[in-house]
């Protein structure tokens, strides 16, 4: 029996043995000295500064942006001015400055700038650039007709095109591009150039009544031509009255009005008697009023009308006349068509007699000097001479298709 015991007490001293050895490593593990670690020192980057356009740039367009940034840092100030003018511009998402404000041609500008580094360190940087100095400037005028400009905010008749004058003249492509028209309703249209400097615009049929026009022309900054560059923007708009359509015709001597579609008037007519002469000078003149749509381009209370307007001067020649003060003319032509009253012609809606105007009652024409507006429409039908497109507002002579080009 006592040999046993001393068995189990010796497996219990070899486990405490055991045990205080791993106690011992674990003391000697923990009192050893460890390095302790450190951030490493924080760099400042410096601020880059940029301006666009560079330094000293010219030629510079005056409706690009100036563009300022700040690489590694953060913009505080920006500063653009030409002598007292400060250009404005504002702060960017991307934390860019930009201008807001077109520049002028030829003028000087300077840039003043100052932005923080991540240390709260400044950085100034200023620089300087020149805008391009055009050649020449063309200017933009809207235009009724070649007689009238077209007013602002007012109400036209339902064949009035859009008409853009230039004060120079434009290389036509490029002053397509920078005209904008916008029409509610919306329809297409068709640019036709008068001449170089004089555009016109018009749908592929009339107006609908109550259209309204707006026309934007962005020439400002934009190459025109060789050298010639848009003066500044200019913008218009108008509207479309009722929709009145005259039908004068040649062969029954009435002419007939309808107002959106509907017969209003019917008035006994004299049109052009036909034939022509020779003046001195040895132009032909014509005397049947000119086929085609016509387009009223004034209105005159009173009104001397002579043959000398177009050469026959010579009291001796048949086809010599001076009538003074006609009353209530209405013009559709530049070469001098006219609405108008005729009492002195018996032949009212019987045969035609005038020198190419429409002859009417006294009556009848007052009610057109009163009622039509500029823009409406006198379509003659039946002559057998035909309106050029150039005499007056002759784009409605000539079908959609042929119309200049979109």
């Amino acid at each position: 029996m006592m040999r046993r015991r001393r068995v189990i007490i010796g497996a219990l001293g070899v486990a405490a043995a055991t045990t205080a050895g791993c106690t011992t490593a674990e003391k000697k593990e923990a009192s050893a000295w460890v390095e302790p670690v450190t951030e490493a020192a924080q760099v400042t980057v410096p601020v880059k500064l940029s301006v666009t356009p560079a330094p000293n740039a010219t030629g510079w367009s005056p409706v690009k942006p100036i563009v300022v940034a700040a690489e590694s840092g953060t913009l505080q100030t920006v500063t653009v001015t030409n002598g007292a003018t400060k250009i404005a511009g504002e702060m960017q998402p991307d934390g860019t400055w930009r201008s807001t404000a077109d520049l002028d041609y030829n003028k000087k500008y300077q840039v003043s700038v100052t932005a923080v580094d991540s240390s709260g360190a400044a950085a100034t940087k200023t620089s300087s650039f020149t805008t391009l100095k055009p050649g020449t400037t063309a200017k933009v005028a809207f235009q009724a007709n070649g007689l009238a400009s077209l007013k602002a905010g007012k109400t036209y008749g339902a064949g009035q095109p859009v008409i853009v004058a230039f004060s120079r003249a434009v290389d036509k492509a490029a002053a397509e591009k920078a005209i904008e028209i916008t029409t509610l309703p919306k329809v297409q249209g068709k640019f036709y150039w008068k001449d170089d400097r004089t555009v016109h615009w018009r749908p592929a049929k009339y107006w609908a009544a109550g259209t309204s026009i707006k026309v934007s022309v962005n020439v400002f900054g934009v190459k025109l031509g060789k050298n010639v560059y848009g003066s500044k923007n200019a913008s218009t708009n108008f509207e479309i009255g009722r929709q009145l359509i005259a039908i004068a015709d040649n062969r029954t001597h009435m002419t007939k009005v309808y107002i959106n579609g509907k017969l209003v008037r019917t008035m006994k007519s004299s049109l052009g008697k036909g034939g022509g002469t020779t003046t001195p000078s040895g132009e032909y003149i014509n005397y049947w009023t000119a086929g085609g749509p016509h387009i009223v381009l004034e209105k005159k209370r009173k009104h001397t009308m002579s043959s000398a307007s177009y050469g026959i001067s010579d009291p001796n020649d048949p086809n010599h006349y001076v009538t003074e003060n006609v009353e209530y003319c209405t013009r559709i032509s530049y070469s001098g068509e006219f609405l108008h009253a005729a009492p002195w012609n018996p032949a009212l809606g019987r045969q035609n007699r005038s020198h190419g105007c429409i002859n009417l009652s006294t009556a009848d024409a007052e009610w057109v000097y009163e009622n039509f507006i500029l823009g409406d429409v006198v379509d003659v039908v039946n002559s057998p001479r035909k309106l050029p497109i150039w005499n007056g507002l002759g784009d409605w002579t000539v079908p959609f298709d042929k119309y200049g080009r979109d």
